[in-house]
């Protein structure tokens, strides 16, 4: 890393990208201050380990700052931006600040439009396990690492490559991942064409001689495999016999043998069943041999990987119902969890609680939205978490509610009508699942209150 002098002022610190610059720089010795909008764990967490932080964005808040990085999400008019431009302060992105942080390394960036927070946790995690100390920065909460950035002494930085805002252009990876592309971010990019532009635009972010790793299951990913140049070796992952990296379940729970190039490497046993996850884990196994992590250790990291914070988490069970929790705010994520929710909850009914993400969000998928919670018994549409946006008419929560034909579906306007619409769902040996990248988490405690 290039000398980074402080103190360095951070808009957004409580995101949980952001919340990694800070944990990374306080590590290095430089002094940090942020603000947020509202408290947090996150910011909790960077004000314990010595950051100075703010609740609520205002001018005086930039102080004597010598460097200010805004999340990607605060807007033009957000005081703290124009005071650093007022003061002639240098005024940089989240994504060109993660890039100056990883200088020096060799860069894992995992991409796409689902599954990188659980593929880059879990090389993350393998990598740790095989004494590699890597630096990473993930987009959630690793159980098994015990948070989502480390500085690590090794020559290598595992980073959760975001595409909002073409954040993953920053980067320059050695080793690239994509999971897979369905269009997502609409309010940004605006068309499906220039979502998949852009992903094309990250593989030929790829450095000379690196390794690109595609998804073969995936159009998307393959199509995305073309952007790479010509001196990068392009290999791809998925369950057909015709990929460089095969995955072969072996029908004991979520196991599953891994064949490269034809031939056999061994078998792994999962945690978490569903098809996401098992190409999750493939994609991640696949890194890690290839940075030259022995199978065993790859083997024996993937038995005990948890994953990350909201993630197919368990919450709690009281009176017979078992409550969950998950990130899923893409409709891509929703079917993935369903079919998780399915194979580890075979024969039980299943009731979601499910908080829109953004406005823009519903709309630009509305129609993936209305048909992709099949496989659910029942579901509770919450008000919508509006983050940084304004309401769009038609497009609201309640809409959302009414347009679901499958299952039935109705609408809570706050978390105790949704807690007590769920309980009414419920009989002994049903799942409940909170869903969504808001603050939804906290409905499962109060469920459970509830269930008690």
């Amino acid at each position: 890393m290039s000398e980074i002098r402080g103190p360095v002022h951070l808009i957004g610190i409580g995101g949980i990208h952001m919340s990694a610059i800070a944990q990374l720089l306080l590590q290095r010795g430089v002094a940090v201050s942020g603000s947020d909008i509202r408290p947090s764990e996150l910011t909790e967490r960077v004000r314990s380990m010595g950051a100075n932080v703010t609740i609520g964005h205002d001018a005086a808040n930039v102080g004597a700052a010598a460097l200010v990085v805004t999340t990607a999400a605060a807007s033009e008019d957000n005081p703290e931006i124009a005071e650093a431009r007022r003061k002639g302060i240098p005024l940089i992105l989240r994504a060109e600040m993660v890039a100056r942080l990883m200088e020096g390394k060799r860069v894992v960036a995992i991409a796409g439009t689902a599954g990188k927070t659980t593929t880059s946790s879990l090389v993350a995690f393998i990598l740790s396990e095989a004494g590699r100390r890597p630096m990473y920065l993930l987009g959630g909460d690793s159980i098994d690492l015990g948070g989502n950035a480390a500085w690590g002494e090794g020559d290598l930085c595992v980073v959760e490559a975001d595409e909002y805002k073409r954040a993953f252009l920053e980067y320059a990876p050695q080793v690239a991942v994509v999971t897979n592309v369905e269009p997502d971010h609409l309010d940004y990019y605006l068309t499906a064409a220039a979502y998949h532009e852009a992903f094309g635009a990250f593989a030929a972010r790829v450095v000379a001689g690196g390794l690109l790793l595609v998804c073969g299951d995936d159009p998307g990913a393959i199509h995305a495999a073309r952007g790479a140049g010509a001196s990068v070796t392009v290999e791809t992952f998925g369950t057909g016999a015709h990929e460089t990296w095969t995955a072969v379940p072996t029908g004991i729970d979520a196991g599953f043998a891994i064949r490269h190039e034809g031939s056999a490497v061994g078998e792994v046993q999962p945690r978490v069943p569903g098809r996401a996850y098992l190409l999750d884990t493939l994609a991640a196994a696949a890194v890690c041999l290839r940075l030259g992590v022995d199978f065993d250790t790859v083997r024996s990291a993937i038995s005990r990987f948890r994953g990350a914070h909201r993630r197919f988490e368990l919450v709690g069970e009281a009176g017979g119902v078992t409550v969950m929790d998950d990130y899923a705010h893409h409709p891509a994520k929703v079917r993935a969890m369903i079919d998780a929710a399915r194979t580890r909850f075979a024969g039980r009914r299943l009731i979601g609680v499910y908080q829109p993400h953004t406005y823009s969000r519903i709309a630009y998928l509305w129609d993936d939205w209305t048909r992709c919670w099949d496989g659910l018994d029942a579901l509770v549409v919450l008000e919508t978490y509006a983050a940084r946006e304004k309401p769009l008419s038609g497009r609201s929560a309640r809409d959302l509610a009414n347009a679901i034909t499958r299952p039935a579906a109705s609408y809570a306007a706050d978390f105790p009508t949704a807690a007590r619409q769920a309980v009414s769902l419920v009989r002994p040996g049903d799942v409940i699942f909170t869903i969504g990248a808001g603050d939804v988490t906290e409905l499962g405690p109060k469920i459970l209150e509830l269930l008690r």
